[in-house]
């Protein structure tokens, strides 16, 4: 008997978000309806991808396996699953390791979407969206996020995050590094609450109660550690059951008094948190003794709810006005910032977008955004020097912390600025990445178009494509007037002659 699409079980209104964290990949499959959310499946699996990097920054085969294993059972869960209506991501572990591309390559064919890697910042962002709309409230208040290699921390007013930081230490890292042998001892927690305060030092500034600007009324903990904990203290009823330093201390000495994980029983703990707990509560215990923190209480939301909203208010704008996309507003603020200049940066854009719908007229939707955000900063580099300016715009785009974009997508769009101009061969692009080729090109021949600086006839170029080879029209009796163009046009045409990946002629 068949399978049931996705559609039937869930709806066509469903919305899919995946979270590969650090200590757990997450599956949340759910439904918005009049702001309304309803959760219609969640699945976890505690895979410890961050136990896994080595001392070289790489992913061993064995962890990568733990990941793939559970990406295959979501996929599997998710077959028939609508692309655009899903968005998978992942978190610290993939933003350190070496061989992240890899992982990343294997995990995306198991799962059958695309996966992107998310900046720290960027993650904090979406996690302030989940806990802000499930748990909305004016007063400004602190949000943490203990995660398994990493620390969220988001001060808010309302459902606006006014600031959103991320710090390296986790429950996973503390975790491996100072109780990696199964052992609580005193001077292990000593040295992991040292580097904790170490790292989250720089934050007091900016966070910490009578620092913090607004000052914050409330502390909400999202995510597994504080959940963790605050089943451990309910259940155990220590000091009224809520998370504070007196509940913590006591959470410490136990499993002082455990001395080992294997030997750890505390109440509400799950076997699961068992062999992470240790790092989580130095983190903690760190949090509420620096940060002048009374009381922590657990959020409702989540990384994953905050995918969930996010992803339902991007298909809401782009179908009824794209250019209120948060990444828009990001895009036109960057612009500002580099003093781009916009009118030619907005005649590259139109060209190029018109060219590559040429090129790959059923292309989703997101690439041909992607292709008119590299467009818009193509010229970022300009800032730094007019001299090889397209591989300061590469560098420049691949490092931005930009709010509404991953770190997978900004790289795209870097390598697609990167093509800008000059040779090919310096791309290195994947030959089953078709998309990205014919965005290049439309990236390049618009830019040759508008070389002059001066206004453009967005129709004067056609192109029809026959598998790999292009054919690029041009109007008649325009040669003549336009040497310049033409000599760019001939130049580019044996550019791509070079390649391996396409031919473009020249047709009068």
């Amino acid at each position: 008997m068949p399978k049931p699409s996705p559609d039937r079980v869930w709806g066509t209104d469903a919305l899919a978000a995946i979270d590969l964290g650090s200590n757990s990949f997450r599956l949340e499959i759910a439904r918005l309806r009049g702001g309304d959310y309803k959760t219609l499946a969640y699945r976890k699996e505690p895979v410890r991808l961050g136990a896994g990097l080595d001392a070289q920054g790489m992913l061993t085969e064995e962890a990568m396996q733990r990941g793939l294993d559970c990406l295959a059972r979501f996929g599997a869960e998710l077959s028939g699953f609508a692309p655009e209506r899903l968005r998978a991501v992942a978190t610290q572990t993939l933003r350190e390791a070496q061989n992240r591309d890899e992982f990343l390559r294997r995990a995306q064919a198991v799962l059958g979407f695309p996966i992107e890697v998310i900046s720290g910042r960027e993650e904090a962002r979406i996690i302030y969206a989940g806990v802000s709309r499930l748990q909305p409230d004016p007063a400004p208040r602190l949000v943490i996020d203990i995660g398994g290699r990493s620390t969220e921390l988001i001060l808010g007013r309302g459902a606006t995050p006014l600031k959103a930081e991320s710090f390296q230490v986790g429950s996973v890292g503390l975790s491996v590094r100072y109780f990696g042998d199964g052992r609580f001892t005193p001077e292990g927690f000593r040295a992991a609450q040292v580097t904790a305060a170490a790292e989250l030092e720089e934050a007091l500034g900016t966070f910490a109660k009578g620092q913090a600007r607004p000052a914050w009324r409330q502390v909400l903990g999202s995510s597994g550690t504080v959940g963790a904990v605050a089943q451990i203290v309910a259940a155990s009823r220590v000091a009224g059951g809520v998370i504070n330093a007196e509940s913590l201390r006591w959470c410490i000495e136990a499993c002082l008094r455990a001395g080992s994980v294997d030997a750890l029983d505390l109440p509400g703990l799950k076997a699961d948190r068992k062999p992470v707990v240790a790092g989580g509560l130095c983190i903690l215990y760190t949090l509420v003794s620096h940060f002048g923190i009374d009381t922590v209480l657990p959020a409702k939301g989540a990384l994953r709810q905050g995918l969930v909203f996010e992803l339902a208010e991007r298909l809401k704008l782009h179908q009824q006005a794209p250019s209120a996309d948060l990444r828009e507003h990001t895009v036109d603020e960057m612009q500002r910032r580099f003093e781009v200049d916009r009118a030619q940066a907005q005649q590259v854009r139109a060209l190029a977008e018109r060219l590559f719908r040429q090129l790959m007229p059923q292309a989703p939707a997101e690439q041909h955004l992607e292709l008119g955000w590299a467009a818009a900063w193509h010229e970022l580099g300009l800032l730094v020097s007019h001299h090889d300016h397209h591989r300061h715009s590469h560098y420049l785009i691949g490092h931005l912390d930009a709010a509404g974009f991953s770190q997978s997508q900004l790289r795209r769009m870097a390598l697609i600025a990167l093509g800008q101009r000059g040779g090919l061969r310096k791309l290195n692009l994947d030959p089953a990445d078709e998309a990205l080729r014919w965005q290049i090109m439309a990236l390049r021949l618009a830019v040759i178009k508008a070389h002059a600086r001066e206004p453009i006839q967005l129709d004067a170029m056609k192109l029809q494509r026959n598998g790999t080879r292009v054919s690029l029209r041009l109007p008649k009796g325009w040669a003549p007037s336009h040497p310049q163009a033409l000599y760019l046009l001939q130049e580019e045409a044996q550019h791509w002659a070079r390649s391996t990946w396409a031919t473009l002629e020249l047709a009068a």
